[in-house]
């Protein structure tokens, strides 16, 4: 007898429908696999004989031949047990196979029959429906994440005998629904207000907010640096459904997702230790997985001690930075991970970190200097539009009353945005940090005294285009948070005062 039943399977962050074909024929016992399977769908064979046995369901002892099509693509995952044990029950006629031809089915088996969850479930769901699908049979853990698409089945499963009797029609299990717009908005532990001083600090990640600008921030010990950026994502603009979409296939993927969890309503703040290794920052692996800069993607990727990490690790963040994805290639698979993330930066001005602070003396020469800041190369310093030096926290900043918190700020930023959205409607961005070199001119328009402002800082300070383009984006943004439809003196001016870390290494005698 022959039964087909249908699953998904994951191709970087892209679901397929998989055929599950089942042949069972005379001859010595067998129980082979074909079309591409990994070693965890190989394993499938006594994790589904166990399963069935222990259901009360009768295993054939025959000749099993089981193909997973599209052949010519590698399956990887254990959620291809369900698929194959309802195969087999409906190729021994245990189960009606016309029941099966509406619905896909995606789980993983316990040797006692019981369905485990598995990662991935969303992009599974949103293929279902792209392919006009009834519904979707999941483990029950994953039924809210997959209830989130709209327009489907989705049906949650404990055991293989509860997915037998519901094709049969013994019960119907209520499909699972999610209101996905309707989740509690995210309680942040930190707010703007709890930074005492470091009012100059908070303005440079305002801009950086409303622009999505990546930020470097150079200071002392203890001037607030971590303190500050972690507590970023309480000011950055609410996320769109879209967004939540996209960053919920990223962390069901990844296996990042708690169990009967829906859309991901928080943007990310991912903060790696700087012993992480290439794989772990922009993924990649035996079997591609995403990293920390994709897992940061729609928010903020927090880079502490920046020096400390390995330059080869940083050097990678060229390309994620300028074009927004990663793209990894392996014998087996090229993939591209989305990585439009924020970058928050901090470094020590040098290795004992007192270089340039009035109140403590720095013990390094200038070569220990040069060399522990050149460890951040110039490509990479150029991707960063705003570097600001941060000065130590005075007494007198405890006790100051002016104190600005994050829902003040937020609003700001979230004006900035929307401005930003309707300008560049019809381009195929959002935010001023995405300006490309045509658009630059298009909406970075100078007046007189601006070009003369702009044109003796790039001579004076010897930038580079790339700072140049940088300039103007963050200028674009400063006046954007002042509702002006033009850059002016003061926000270019403004825009100059952060790019601290060229003049850095121009004041270092060496």
């Amino acid at each position: 007898m022959l039964s087909q039943v249908k699953s998904c399977a994951i191709y970087g962050l892209e679901s397929f429908l998989v055929d599950v074909e089942v042949d069972i024929s005379s001859g010595l016992p067998a129980f082979d696999i074909v079309g591409l399977p990994d070693a965890a769908v190989k394993e499938s064979r006594e994790r589904v004989r166990a399963a069935i046995k222990n259901q009360n369901f009768d295993f054939p002892i025959k000749r099993i031949t089981l193909n997973l099509a599209p052949a010519d693509i590698k399956k990887e995952g254990p959620h291809f047990d369900l698929p194959i044990a309802l195969g087999i029950l409906s190729a021994t006629e245990q189960l009606s196979a016309e029941s099966l031809k509406q619905y896909a089915v995606v789980g993983e088996l316990s040797l006692d029959g019981k369905v485990r969850p598995v990662n991935g479930i969303l992009p599974m769901a949103i293929e279902v429906k792209e392919k006009n699908l009834k519904g979707i049979i999941v483990p029950w853990e994953n039924t809210e994440e997959a209830a989130v698409i709209q327009g489907i089945e989705v049906i949650g499963v404990d055991t293989l005998k509860d997915a037998v009797d519901f094709f049969k029609g013994k019960f119907s299990i209520k499909a699972a629904k999610t209101t996905p717009k309707g989740q509690t908005p995210y309680r942040f532990e930190g707010d703007f207000s709890e930074v005492r001083g470091q009012e100059n600090l908070k303005r440079c990640l305002e801009i950086a907010a409303a622009g999505h600008h990546n930020v470097i921030m150079i200071g002392p010990p203890g001037s607030g640096k971590t303190m500050i950026a972690r507590r970023v994502p309480t000011i950055l603009p609410s996320m769109t459904f879209e967004e939540s979409l996209e960053l919920t296939k990223i962390y069901s993927i990844a296996g990042l997702l708690s169990s009967h969890s829906g859309l991901i309503s928080e943007r990310p703040f991912r903060a790696p230790h700087h012993s992480i290794s290439i794989i772990g920052m922009v993924g990649g692996g035996r079997i591609p997985k995403p990293g920390e800069v994709t897992l940061a993607h729609h928010g903020v990727l927090f880079l502490d001690e920046l020096p400390e990490f390995p330059r080869e690790v940083l050097e990678l963040l060229r390309q994620p930075m300028e074009d927004g994805k990663i793209t990894i290639t392996r014998l087996n698979a090229t993939v591209s991970y989305p990585s439009r993330f924020f970058l928050i930066a901090s470094a020590n001005p040098c290795p004992c970190g007192f270089y340039g602070d009035p109140f403590h003396e720095c013990s390094c020469s200038p070569q220990q200097i040069h060399k522990y800041l050149a460890k951040i190369s110039g490509p990479l310093l150029d991707r960063i539009d705003i570097q600001t030096e941060v000065a130590p926290v005075k007494f007198s900043d405890f006790e100051s009353t002016s104190i600005t918190d994050s829902a003040t700020i937020k609003k700001k930023v979230e004006n900035a945005r929307l401005l930003q959205l309707e300008r560049y409607k019809g381009e195929n961005i959002y935010c001023n940090s995405q300006l490309t070199p045509g658009l630059i001119s298009k909406y970075c328009k100078l007046g007189r005294a601006e070009k003369l402002l702009l044109k003796d800082a790039f001579n004076r300070f010897k930038l580079s285009a790339r700072a140049y383009n940088r300039i103007l984006k963050v200028s674009r943004t400063i006046a954007d948070l002042e509702q002006s439809q033009d850059i002016k003196e003061d926000h270019l001016a403004e825009a100059l005062r952060y790019r601290n870390l060229d003049k850095y290494y121009q004041n270092l005698k060496i």
